[in-house]
């Protein structure tokens, strides 16, 4: 597990085809906005993803395996996206779910879908801040 987060953490717009080394072509991904079948659907996510940031990096921070093949990494994606939070650098944290033979064959990453999108939206991020100071 611990490999396949040292290789995940260098992937970038250009190094997508490490995927497959990574990847089962019948890989199942799932996070809080998407889900997606397959190695060719996954390629096409991360290749969006890669394209709409300035910046994107991913810090591990624990490697907890449950059993044979199952386990959990726990990380803080640091990003840079031109339309979200005024530009700066946007940090969450969250986990994934792997599931793996050789390769990771099931893929769910667990995180706050409004800590990464919604809260630095100009209206919508000023309405959420709001509500969390109303409700502190």
């Amino acid at each position: 597990m611990q490999c396949f987060a040292q290789s995940f953490s260098t992937l970038n717009a250009s190094s997508l085809g490490a995927l497959d080394e990574l990847y089962t072509p019948d890989v199942q991904f799932r996070d809080p906005l998407h889900s997606l079948n397959g190695l060719p659907a996954l390629r096409r996510y991360f290749g969006q993803m890669y394209a709409d940031v300035e910046e994107l990096h991913y810090e591990f921070h624990g490697f907890d395996e449950v059993g044979p093949g199952r386990g959990y990494l726990r990380w803080t994606l640091r990003f840079r996206h031109p339309r979200l939070g005024g530009g700066e650098i946007i940090r969450l944290e969250g986990c994934s779910y792997l599931q793996w033979r050789e390769r990771v064959y099931l893929h769910h990453d667990y995180f706050d879908a409004g800590a990464l999108l919604y809260e630095h939206l100009p209206l919508l991020g000023r309405l959420i801040a709001w509500l969390k100071r109303r409700l502190a």
